[in-house]
């Protein structure tokens, strides 16, 4: 999500993307798949599509937005890329039932959770429901509370901060987002404990 950001032309820069881009890219090697096409939703300044589709150059990375401003910042990274495996920002709301896409060997989705309504976790996780393949990933990175308690006192505080901004954010309860997951086919696969009390949580779809 586009917090914190500053803009040069269109290509917005988000300090938290250069903080976290390292440490996520390591967790995404070892669980996206060695090739194919994965969906970033809610893909902001566009920063983590360029590192992460420079790194895996066997993957199609496709971002994706609701907002026009940060497409405009992913086609202005994009183009500085010059990545062939990197594809064109499309527009996404994950709340939105038609996605423009009806299938993907990965999605990922970094730090829009907190930072969106209830409805759109839950439009993330069913549209992953219809567009994965059985065992495929849905990685998800971002603060989250564990049986109704926040893991770090800054996150308290990051969380309270987040509802007087827009009473629809803040930290969401872990066990919920899974339970919404199980409805869809989507059990989890991994949790994983990140930097500045934030976890990695792999969801993947239910197979043999």
């Amino acid at each position: 999500m586009l917090s914190g950001e500053s803009a040069t032309n269109e290509a917005l820069f988000a300090p938290a993307a250069a903080r976290n881009g390292a440490v996520i890219l390591g967790v995404l090697r070892d669980v996206l798949p060695r090739g194919g096409h994965v969906l970033e939703v809610a893909s902001g300044s566009g920063e983590h599509a360029v590192r992460f589709a420079t790194a895996l150059p066997d993957l199609q990375w496709q971002p994706s937005d609701p907002d026009r401003r940060a497409l405009g910042s992913i086609a202005a990274h994009a183009r500085a890329a010059g990545l062939p495996n990197l594809l064109a920002a499309v527009e996404l709301d994950a709340r939105a039932q038609d996605w423009p896409m009806t299938q993907a060997d990965a999605i990922v989705c970094i730090n829009m959770i907190h930072i969106a309504p209830w409805a759109a976790t839950e439009g993330l996780i069913a549209g992953a429901g219809r567009l994965l393949r059985d065992r495929s990933p849905l990685y998800l990175y971002g603060p989250f509370r564990i049986h109704g308690a926040h893991t770090a006192a800054s996150n308290a505080d990051f969380d309270e901060d987040l509802r007087a901004r827009d009473p629809n954010w803040g930290v969401r309860d872990l066990e919920d987002v899974l339970a919404v997951a199980a409805e869809h086919g989507l059990r989890l696969a991994d949790r994983i404990s990140m930097p500045a009390n934030n976890l990695s949580v792999v969801l993947r779809k239910a197979g043999a």
